[in-house]
């Protein structure tokens, strides 16, 4: 990985974020160009929930470091393909806690890095019995999470990941409704220890790969 640790230093995090955002909207505007001829049921979705932590391990002490688990909010756009499928571009957010074990002394005493996790995939729901908008459907996608630790002694991380999950949508009137999803998200993390580290920290985080899951309800706006 050590062209996307080049690629960490020649651009900032955040305008190689708004890079990766651009051209997924790109992506879903060239789609849903191409679905012009097909029945259209768009929806727009607000999501709150609870996720849980995941983990790294530190590579001088092979110790094992835990995310908290927290709340996240999600955003999701949902452009009808057919009477059943939709793509959708999801965004999700979670603030958190890495617990990391203080460098010096014996008291077992424990210090917590401020953590970021945001995932920005696309990918589609398919409702089981059609049409969009009632019932269960499974959902997915592909894209990068950015993480971002909250102090500047570490360096932000922008990895390849992907989402698999169901959902049930409950219909409250003809325009909104409430969504019930359950997610798992997979980051390639690939690191032997240098994850974080842009020179001079003194945290090594190693690891092949980052799962996490959440529980969320939302309020679907159809248009």
């Amino acid at each position: 990985m050590a062209i996307m640790r080049r690629v960490r230093r020649l651009h900032p995090p955040g305008r190689l974020c708004l890079r990766v955002f651009a051209a997924t909207l790109f992506v879903i505007a060239a789609l849903s160009a191409h679905a012009q001829t097909a029945p259209r049921d768009n929806a727009f979705t607000l999501h709150g929930g609870l996720r849980d932590g995941g983990s790294f391990f530190d590579a001088a002490s092979n110790r094992k470091l835990r995310l908290d688990g927290s709340g996240t909010f999600a955003v999701s756009l949902d452009l009808g393909l057919d009477g059943a499928r939709q793509l959708q571009f999801h965004v999700s957010q979670q603030r958190s806690d890495l617990q990391i074990s203080a460098a010096t002394g014996a008291s077992g005493s424990a210090t917590r890095l401020p953590l970021t996790v945001t995932y920005l995939h696309l990918g589609g729901t398919n409702f089981f019995d059609g049409p969009i908008g009632r019932g269960p459907y499974v959902l997915g996608g592909v894209g990068a999470t950015l993480l971002r630790p909250g102090t500047s002694e570490y360096a932000t991380e922008l990895r390849p990941s992907l989402n698999l999950g169901l959902g049930y949508q409950l219909p409250l009137g003809e325009r909104v409704a409430l969504r019930f999803e359950a997610r798992g998200y997979f980051t390639l993390i690939d690191s032997s220890g240098g994850l974080f580290c842009d020179g001079g920290c003194t945290l090594s985080i190693r690891g092949d790969g980052f799962t996490q899951a959440d529980v969320q309800i939302g309020v679907s706006i159809r248009f």
